[in-house]
């Protein structure tokens, strides 16, 4: 196996759930050694349910690659090892409740301020300050004091995004900024402190329906599987049953659309829909034009005719269509139970591929890492 980018980089992280994971996951696929720290019941991600043969979906799809050492940190002798970790480490991650880590004497500045190289990130649900800091913060309960489940779901009920968003950009926001610093030690030396909380990440992404509501006076709906400001840009039933959506960005797709799809030019001048700001406006009387042609039509057969006039579209899929897809692809991860198949990561590098580490069961490297960092072996 050719070496990896972050080869000899060496990152110790006090984990559970999903964002810290999340990060130190991409970490460990990009070659760094990553130790996660679990207590003696382990990672209670470990036990969300048992479905990836007997293991937690969520465990193996974000600990893969680690080495998985239990510590009790009530135990003087268990944080001393710790204290040796770190000190042998180039990153250290935590996402324990705020404040926690401070009171087993680790803090993130005086780490830094003992091992000036070290790379701190610390994650949590608020952030370190304000009132809320020691609120508890799972992905679910984020989703909504963030305003996102407000926009989601059917126009009769708000509704939460079907994966774990919040904590899945918390993860994503973290490694970028871990990266960053990465950069910015080599070229100065020096360490980085990185704080980073579930709702800071996820009210970034939350600019857009922020901006218009707040600057342009707009009362954000929610869309159900159409786009609250874009048109025609949803989800249409076909002749038979089928779903599928479309999407037109610009005025040249529009009247692509109008002549070849619904068979009227004249729409496409149409004062309703002349512009997409109109379309919006209109969105009742131009969904009801578009609903009555596709009800013409099989899906397959709309979908002809979409693909013809160059519209992009897409079918409203489920996990096994997801599965057999033609554009899925799949890596193998090695468990205790075998091996299992996961939908690959996003990103590729051109012209190589890498392997993915085990996923460690509870304490597997105890004793060779306690070897490793006892007393005796390290000075």
């Amino acid at each position: 196996m050719s070496e990896k980018e972050l080869d000899g980089l060496f990152v110790v992280s006090i984990e559970q759930a999903v964002a810290a994971p999340y990060a130190s996951c991409k970490l460990a696929d990009a070659g760094a050694r990553v130790v996660k720290i679990e207590r003696a019941e382990g990672d209670f991600a470990r036990k969300y349910d048992a479905d990836a043969r007997g293991n937690s979906s969520y465990f193996v799809w974000l600990n893969r690659g680690k080495e998985s050492l239990r510590l009790d940190l009530k135990d003087a002798n268990d944080l001393a090892m710790l204290h040796r970790m770190i000190a042998k480490a180039d990153i250290f991650i935590q996402n324990l409740m705020p404040g926690a880590i401070e009171r087993l004497g680790f803090s993130s500045q005086s780490l830094r301020d003992t091992y000036p190289r070290l790379i701190t990130c610390d994650i949590s649900g608020y952030g370190s300050t304000g009132e809320l800091s020691q609120m508890k913060a799972y992905d679910f309960l984020v989703q909504a004091e963030v305003g996102l489940a407000q926009i989601t779901g059917a126009p009769q009920a708000p509704g939460r995004v079907g994966v774990s968003i919040c904590d899945i950009a918390a993860g994503m926001t973290a490694y970028q900024a871990i990266l960053q610093a990465i950069i910015a030690r080599y070229k100065t030396g020096l360490g980085r402190g990185i704080e980073v909380s579930l709702f800071g990440a996820l009210a970034d992404w939350m600019n857009v329906p922020y901006l218009q509501h707040h600057y342009g006076g707009k009362t954000i709906a929610r869309p159900g599987l159409h786009h609250p400001s874009i048109a025609p840009y949803g989800a249409y039933q076909c002749g038979d049953g089928q779903v599928i959506l479309i999407s037109i960005q610009n005025e040249r797709e529009w009247k692509h659309l109008c002549t070849g799809v619904l068979g009227d030019t004249a729409i496409a001048s149409d004062p309703r829909f002349h512009s997409n700001i109109a379309r919006v406006e209109n969105r009742p009387a131009l969904d009801a034009m578009i609903l009555s042609v596709f009800a013409r039509h099989d899906s397959d057969a709309v979908i002809d005719l979409l693909a013809r006039a160059d519209i992009a579209y897409g079918r409203l899929n489920n996990l096994d269509q997801l599965a057999s897809h033609p554009q899925s692809r799949f890596v193998t991860v090695k468990t205790s139970e075998g091996e299992l198949e996961l939908l690959a990561p996003g990103a590729t590098v051109m012209g190589e591929s890498h392997g993915f580490g085990a996923v460690p069961t509870l304490g597997e490297h105890d004793d060779t890492l306690r070897r490793e960092f006892s007393d005796s072996k390290v000075k």
